[in-house]
């Protein structure tokens, strides 16, 4: 699998993202991925709010189905998915706020069908990403908020292993993956790389995804058990 990431001029707010894309990737090959960061995607929605314009909990709460204020920030809820602060992002922009993308899952088939068209490909998927903290672990990784054109998941149930033993749950997620390793090389600082192309990845190619093909309601999550019981420890 190779990933290039793509050294862009500055993107400013409401300017034409799919002109900004094509005006950057020059050529393009058959079975590519587009990873392109959701800031980049917000911002060309109009999706800010001005530093003095609103106090920052009311405008989480407001972006958020579920939020908890904690000791670093708040904890979210949103759209079947954990984060801090709703995904509002203060860096890399000025003055400004910048809040998720109104449906990352639509902004990843617009942009798959332009790149189907400009570059005259048939197998081409999009990413939206962000980044998230996980649970007990330091340090951001990239998260697929939206994609189009590929399965965001794998499943291994009732193929066998290499001694012939079933597989009965295995899944991996392949969204994701994806997303961590374009993010690392993409970069989260001055690098001004908010596109990049993923070739040769182990993907599923198709016309149409779930939406909610990744998601586990938070009574179904296997860990929740385990944290509602460690919360109430001193570690």
């Amino acid at each position: 699998m190779l990933i290039t990431p793509l050294k862009t001029r500055i993107f400013k707010e409401k300017e034409n993202l799919l002109q900004f894309i094509g005006d950057h990737i020059n050529r393009l090959k058959d079975g590519s991925i587009v990873v392109v960061t959701s800031k980049i995607v917000a911002l060309a929605e109009g999706r800010t709010v001005s530093l003095d314009g609103v106090e920052k909990g009311e405008l989480i709460k407001k972006e958020s189905q579920f939020a908890l204020p904690g000791r670093y920030g708040w904890a979210t809820y949103r759209e079947g998915v954990l984060a801090m602060s709703a995904g509002i992002d203060e860096s890399n922009v000025e003055g400004k706020y910048v809040l998720l993308p109104k449906d990352s899952f639509r902004s990843a088939r617009i942009i798959r069908d332009y790149l189907r068209e400009r570059y005259k490909v048939k197998k081409v998927g999009v990413i939206i990403t962000d980044s998230r903290n996980s649970p007990l672990r330091a340090g951001a990784v990239g998260v697929a908020i939206g994609y189009a054109g590929f399965r965001g998941l794998k499943k291994y149930a009732g193929t066998p292993d290499i001694f012939g033993r079933k597989f009965k749950f295995q899944r991996v997620n392949v969204a994701d993956s994806l997303a961590v390793a374009a993010v690392l090389t993409m970069g989260e600082g001055r690098e001004r790389q908010p596109v990049a192309i993923i070739e040769k990845a182990p993907v599923d190619f198709c016309e149409t995804v779930k939406k909610k093909e990744l998601l586990i309601r938070p009574k179904d999550d296997i860990y929740l058990p385990f944290l509602s019981r460690l919360l109430k420890r001193k570690i």
